[in-house]
């Protein structure tokens, strides 16, 4: 979990729209195995740990359900502590009834999910840093069938899945963006991370630290694609945690400087990439 602790900059809190929020909190809670941290009418943020806040769900007003060919979320991406933790939610994701798929990235195992709105969650495992390819700056990743024989043997049946295990955190974001040139100069020059693989002319996958990636972004849903209703269901910002003031700071000036949008409110800093998804800069 060295790269979603400071001093790496990392991706906290997502939050996100939903159609009903007391149908997606027995979701998160009851599926899932979120705790609630704080909750009002229209607004809950669920927690792994207790103390933090690691997603937050809104039920806007007059919310319509998530749009299809947009920019916006792709999906978030729910880090597990280890192989173990990832076998044992396989069976307790069967047991509950729920449909998902799965993936190897070589730098991962991968389990993808819907919640009750549409909106895509990744559940996954690292492989140890040592093991994952690179050449150069590129970190080899793929898309190729998951080994769940391999996997379900980590599996402890007489210590099945109860809930996210307190060490989980947010691993990345993924998101649909309307094209790639000026995503990237904002992503790099501005944010300050790295390309660590481009899939093709389609992707990018960058980071903080030499991960395999904080955040994703692709072309998917066609260049040019337009941002969703505000109203719509889907992503209404991430959070990335910076290590300090001064390291915010010279991310907000770099912004500035390409000539991105920073707006400040009571000493909360949040930006828009170029395809209108907003992201909180925060310490």
């Amino acid at each position: 979990m060295v790269f979603h602790m400071k001093p790496t900059t990392f991706v906290g809190d997502v939050k996100v729209k939903v159609l009903n929020l007391q149908r997606s909190i027995e979701f998160y809670k009851d599926i899932l195995g979120f705790d609630i941290l704080e909750q009002t009418a229209s607004t809950v943020k669920l927690t792994t740990d207790g103390k933090t806040s690691f997603l937050s769900l809104e039920q806007p007003e007059n919310v319509i359900p998530k749009q299809g060919r947009t920019t916006g979320l792709y999906h978030f991406a729910i880090l597990l502590p280890g192989q173990t933790d990832l076998a044992n939610i396989v069976f307790h994701l069967k047991e509950k009834g729920v449909r998902f798929g799965s993936s190897d990235h070589l730098v991962s195992e991968a389990l993808y999910l819907h919640d009750p709105d549409g909106n895509e969650i990744e559940i996954y495992r690292d492989r140890v840093p040592a093991e994952w390819n690179w050449d150069g700056g590129e970190v080899a990743m793929a898309v190729i069938p998951l080994d769940f024989e391999k996997l379900l043997m980590h599996a402890t049946p007489d210590n099945p899945w109860k809930k996210m295990p307190a060490e989980t955190v947010m691993g990345h974001i993924h998101l649909h963006v309307s094209e790639l040139k000026k995503t990237e100069e904002f992503y790099v020059k501005g944010l300050g991370m790295d390309v660590v693989n481009r899939f093709g002319e389609q992707a990018l996958f960058l980071s903080y630290g030499n991960y395999h990636h904080h955040v994703g972004v692709n072309t998917w849903n066609g260049i040019g694609a337009p941002s969703p209703a505000n109203n719509s269901v889907g992503l209404e910002s991430f959070t990335l945690i910076f290590d300090n003031e001064v390291a915010r700071s010279q991310a907000v000036t770099n912004l500035k400087q390409i000539g991105a949008k920073v707006l400040e409110e009571n000493n909360q800093f949040f930006t828009f990439d170029p395809s209108g998804n907003k992201i909180e800069l925060a310490v």
